[in-house]
């Protein structure tokens, strides 16, 4: 006693014996506190490298399109793409304004590419004033360069593009024609990968036939004036014709473009994250479980529950503090590399082409990290709080381990979560994004995860009646027998092998229902669409190539087309901080529109549109996001002349989140003069031969600027377009799957493992070593087939949740329900295979333990 109390009291040395306590658990079960680590790291990791990835992006995108507006206090714009140049001499006169600059902005067709080339025509003595960055550098031999007719100026990225240098000549289109343009030299500046072209305005105007038209005014105000007051007051005077704008409005615009994408896919990144909090707690709890004897003694010996709490709580941090740290080094390297190899772009096509460097962001790492071991510690409370209130006396009797998940049996809480998430389905967006969808979906997680002991409990327990009733004989009767027992009397251990196959199946489940259910809507959309034999298109990208009243003559008196129904598409801005809406003129049958668009809900008869308005059909997300409704009638501007409409029928759009609006191509013609089209859809004679038909298009002195496809192409084309965009998606699913089968290893692995003392006694009656491997892999078979089989029910409620609430939220269309069948079996078999193994290659080493060595503890 003297020699204690001179040495102190081991168990007052709180720090050595929590870190004793810690190493020893790590180094007793390395593989599972690895696992913990790594699901948590690869969690922490996918989260912020997307978040790096669309923040170095949409950053560089803003950048690039704030040096495109310059020094400019406001901007002037048409409600359509273009209007009338007389504008400008008005506003460069009135009173308050010290520069106005006018620009003709042209998204140019380039022949042999699929993107298009910015064009800004510019007034050079103005532009230097506002919009330095979009001066071109002329070679000093020929100074006057930048007021040429045939001169163009090219960025750098645009220059590497297109495969040009100074003096060379570029080939653009205007119409089915070619504008062959020397280009005289580069920019004064440009952000990397920025693809533009400068050259004088009034020479654009004429290459491009846009003779009068203007895109822009940018303004600059002279000191003192009341900026918003004076926008206010020009925004009444051309209200319905002109969009008074600043450059924050610009900003919004590109925010509200990407913004459900980007926070859409940083959730999808979570989901490993969400996985990874679960594999905590498992390895908490089981540790906990496991250890219940020897945390009991501490007790006894004088250690007091706030210590005991303490403990288990730091054990779950590290784990998560481990696991953020290498995930934020895993985040930035993963997104350093998709910068450097693929660009900004994951997908969604809004940032393509941007070429931005990753910068390392400090308040995304902290709320990362904080994340990451937040969830962590937060998976470690229950096992902590259990720990610390168990009665010691209690605990160090053998076979109590099920105790502790006695409280994990009550269903209220679950049921709780459950009603919960289903009432919040029913509210609507938050700040226009599905934040409640969000919170039903875990809440419908952890409710069903929370259910799984009571779950296990009722299945089992009527499972073991069945076999009882119909006393199975022999060794497998005895096997099913002690199996069904078990898992009916220890329901709580049941239910954490049971909570790993449930939340990664049933987020499996309700992504792979997502996906498939957009992939087949969008299937089927185009083939509605898609009803003539052939498609010919003047131009695949940019808005000056298009097709001439002439032409579109030749093209419908080919041999062999029976009829060419043409369409047009133009941008109308409705508000200046949202994208530009797409109008869409085609013929259009307005007693039965369903013949040509793809229609959802009831429609307007024709006889019932307003007398003096013209019938349009507007896409879901017009409906969403500017209030459109069946009746309704509207005023839209064109060709700067305000025309009332009436909304006859909306339609699904899957191609135009920002809204569409489509009309008549006879009403669009005669209103505002634009008889240009840009695509034909060519029905055929019954006997023609497509090919030949084709073969008689290219022979057109036109031809060759047509690109001819057959609607098969199209759908192909345009489904290879969608997995693309769904890649990163596929990824993450994958992840899904790989954490969850280690999370279902590992879970198995450490039950078996902690169960050497029962296989020892089992041994002592009788039961040889292969019996107790068929235990364990039938056990495994009843735990995984359970487990996905809740999985499936949960993650086909959270699929509805995805495809009925989130994606019209986010992006205002809706789809229709499918099942992938196929690939939900092969993933349930890989998931019942992984199981089985686990569970059978945990047994060989359990059972491998000598008889006597393994119920030693109980002499």
């Amino acid at each position: 006693m003297t020699s204690m109390a001179g040495t102190g009291n081991p168990l007052q040395q709180a720090p050595a014996l929590a870190r004793w306590l810690l190493l020893g658990e790590w180094r007793a079960h390395p593989v599972r506190a690895l696992v913990a680590i790594a699901a948590i790291a690869l969690g922490v990791g996918l989260g912020y490298a997307v978040d790096l990835i669309n923040g170095a992006a949409f950053n560089e995108f803003s950048a690039a399109t704030r040096s495109l507006s310059g020094q400019s206090d406001l901007q002037l714009r048409g409600m359509q793409s273009l209007f009338d140049d007389a504008i400008y001499p008005q506003l460069a006169k009135r009173e308050g304004v010290a520069v106005a600059s006018p620009v003709l902005e042209l998204n140019v067709t380039v022949p042999g590419q699929a993107s298009a080339l910015k064009v800004l025509g510019v007034d050079t003595f103005r532009a230097v004033h506002i919009t330095p960055d979009l001066t071109g550098v002329a070679d000093p031999a020929r100074p006057f360069d930048t007021l040429a007719d045939d001169a163009i100026f090219l960025s750098p990225a645009a220059q590497q593009w297109l495969q040009v240098q100074p003096g060379q000549t570029l080939a653009l289109r205007n119409g089915t024609a070619i504008v062959e343009l020397r280009v005289a030299g580069g920019l004064m500046r440009a952000r990397a990968g920025q693809r533009i072209a400068v050259m004088d305005i009034g020479a654009a105007q004429w290459r491009f036939d846009r003779i009068g038209k203007l895109s822009r005014i940018d303004l600059k105000l002279q000191p003192g004036v009341n900026r918003e007051a004076f926008r206010r007051a020009l925004q009444a005077e051309w209200a319905q014709r002109l969009q008074v704008s600043a450059s924050q409005d610009q900003e919004s615009s590109n925010d509200n473009m990407s913004r459900a994408y980007r926070i859409n896919l940083n959730v999808l990144a979570l989901v490993a994250l969400f996985t990874g909090a679960f594999l905590v707690f498992s390895t908490q709890a089981l540790s906990v479980i496991r250890r219940r004897s020897q945390f009991a003694l501490l007790r006894v010996l004088g250690w007091r529950r706030s210590q005991l709490l303490r403990q288990v709580l730091l054990e779950g941090a590290l784990l998560g503090c481990l696991g953020a740290l290498l995930g934020l080094a895993l985040g930035y390297a993963l997104a350093a590399a998709a910068l450097h190899f693929f660009g900004g772009d994951l997908g969604g096509g809004y940032f393509r082409g941007v070429q931005a460097s990753v910068q390392f962001d400090l308040p995304a790492a902290l709320f990362f990290f904080a994340l990451g071991s937040g969830i962590a510690l937060l998976g470690s409370l229950a096992p902590a709080l259990e720990a610390s209130r168990a009665q010691p006396a209690a605990a160090l009797k053998s076979g109590s381990e099920e105790t502790p998940l006695a409280r994990l049996a009550t269903p209220w809480p679950a049921l709780a979560c459950l009603l919960l998430g289903a009432l919040l389905t029913q509210l609507p967006p938050l700040f226009g994004l599905p934040i409640f969808g969000y919170i039903a979906v875990a809440l419908l997680l952890i409710g069903g995860i929370t259910l799984m002991p009571r779950m296990a409990a009722l299945v089992f327990s009527a499972l073991q009646r069945f076999s009882l009733r119909f006393s199975l004989e022999g060794r497998r009767g005895v096997i099913a027998t002690l199996v069904l027992a078990r898992l009916a009397n220890v329901p709580g251990q049941a239910s954490i092998a049971l909570g790993g196959v449930l939340s990664s199946f049933s987020l499996i489940v309700a992504m792979a229902i997502m996906v498939a259910s957009f992939r087949i809507s969008v299937d089927d959309w185009m083939q509605q669409l898609l009803s003539a034999d052939l498609y010919a298109r003047s131009a695949t990208s940019g808005e000056t190539g298009a097709m001439q009243p002439a032409e579109q003559r030749l093209l419908a008196a080919v041999p062999g087309v029976a009829r060419a129904d043409f369409l047009r598409t133009s941008t109308l801005t409705l508000d200046p901080a949202r994208p530009p809406v797409i109008l869409i003129a085609r013929g259009i049958d307005a007693a039965d529109p369903a013949r040509t668009l793809p229609l959802v809900g009831p429609l307007l008869p024709a006889s019932a549109v307003a007398a003096g308005s013209l019938p349009i059909w507007v896409s879901e997300a017009m409906v969403d996001l500017y209030g459109y409704h069946l009746g309704q009638q509207v005023t839209l501007p064109l060709a700067c002349h305000p025309y009332r409409f009436t909304v006859a029928g909306i339609w699904r759009d899957y191609a135009r989140q920002s809204g569409a609006i489509q009309l008549r191509l006879a009403d669009y013609q005669r209103l505002s003069g634009d008889t240009e089209v840009t695509d034909a859809a060519l029905r055929l004679q019954r006997d023609a031969d497509p090919g030949t038909v084709m073969t008689a298009l290219r022979k057109l002195p036109f031809g060759a600027a047509l690109e001819i496809s057959q609607p098969g192409e199209i759908r192909a084309q345009t489904l290879k377009i969608f997995d693309r965009s769904f890649a990163v998606t596929y990824l993450l699913e994958i992840v899904a799957i790989v954490i969850g089968l280690f999370g279902v290893a590992a879970t198995f692995s450490a039950q078996t493992l902690a169960r050497a003392r029962e296989f020892g006694m089992l041994r002592h009656v009788g039961v040889t070593r292969r019996q107790i491997l068929s235990m364990l892999a039938l056990e495994g078979g009843l735990l995984t087939a359970l487990g996905m089989l809740v999985g499936f029910l949960l993650g086909w409620a959270i699929s509805l949740i995805l495809v009925f609430i989130v994606n019209p939220q986010s992006f205002h269309w809706t789809m229709e329900l499918h099942m992938p069948w196929r690939e939900l079996a092969a993933v349930a078999l890989l998931l019942l295979l992984s199981a089985g193994a686990t569970a059978l290659l945990a047994g060989l080493r359990a059972v491998s333990v000598d008889v006597l060595h393994s119920v030693r503890e109980d002499w």
